[in-house]
């Protein structure tokens, strides 16, 4: 059985000056995971933790990265559901972790699973345009 991940690719302007901060914005905004509405982005927040914590293989659990960041655990469990959706974490031993040990390797799996999804769409487009005869 294949996951669901629901995650919108967009481009948006690289940073011009080297700052890994604005870089890991430009990451994850390019990624889909960070909008306008999360003010206090506490969305990038939330990323940065399971990012830095990747490297250990240790998951956290919402009530660790609520405490961490100074949020509440209702905007932390939002926040790790829809980086769940988008296949950017997982579950892992009563917690949450990277779904690899680094973000290129991230951004690899992610596209693995466009081009995934692609060849499915692809092949369904075949048998479509066959079944309309053209």
């Amino acid at each position: 059985m294949r996951y669901v991940h629901r995650i919108t690719i967009m481009t948006i302007r690289k940073p011009v000056q080297k700052d890994v901060n604005q870089e890991l914005q430009w990451l994850g905004s390019s990624l889909g995971l960070f909008n306008l509405r999360d003010k206090d982005k506490s969305c990038f927040r939330v990323f940065i933790e399971l990012v830095k914590t990747a490297k250990l293989g240790t998951p956290l659990s919402s009530d660790e990265l609520a405490h961490r960041l100074g949020l509440s655990r209702g905007t932390v469990v939002h926040h790790l559901n829809k980086l769940l959706d988008s296949g950017i974490i997982v579950q892992a031993h009563r917690g949450y972790i990277l779904r690899v040990d680094s973000l290129r390797a991230l951004i690899d799996e992610v596209e693995k699973d466009l081009r995934r999804t692609c060849d499915d769409l692809r092949t369904m487009a075949e048998e479509i345009d066959g079944s309309l005869g053209l």
